[in-house]
């Protein structure tokens, strides 16, 4: 009886042994999996910074008339406020913004833009940035995409089956 009673005893406690063993590999490999999708440091440099998180901005192919409205981000690397003096279009056709203010070191910013969708055909346009960050006070940004015309009309008197 002793020795039954000692064999369930080993039995429940090897159980719980591993059970233990694996909620801490779990644990484990939670952390391991939380360190993996952080964010990639910035280079950080000396006075202001501006790194994008993209540099072109692809429309795709886009209905005439569509929302041609779009953001370009991006964070300020530096260890200064990053102000950003103007931001010019290569067209009267691609209209950007800018922040109004200075933006923190570390704090992301946008530059807006929003390309005449009343305009079918390719497009490739470029945003030109100035500012005071550390070694590009101009950086260039792109937009393309493709707009398409509008679907042709049904002659009158056909009727679609």
């Amino acid at each position: 009886m002793k020795k039954v009673l000692l064999l369930a005893m080993l039995v429940v406690f090897s159980v719980t042994a591993a059970n233990a063993q694996t909620k801490t590999k779990t644990k484990k490999s939670k952390k391991a999996v939380a360190a993996k999708v952080e964010a990639p440091k910035l280079p950080a440099v000396e006075g202001a910074g501006m790194v994008f998180e993209n540099e072109t901005i692809d429309y795709g192919t886009i209905p005439h008339n569509a929302d041609g409205k779009r953001e370009f981000v991006f964070t300020n690397n530096g260890n200064k406020p990053l102000i950003i003096e103007s931001t010019q279009g290569s067209c009267g056709c691609t209209v950007p913004t800018k922040p109004e203010g200075p933006i923190a070191p570390g704090a992301k910013g946008i530059i807006g833009v929003k390309y005449a969708t009343d305009r079918v055909g390719q497009f490739t346009k470029t945003v030109t940035v100035k500012s005071n960050a550390t070694g590009q006070e101009t950086k260039v940004l792109t937009i393309k995409g493709n707009v398409l015309p509008d679907a042709p009309a049904a002659p009158a008197g056909e009727t679609k089956s």
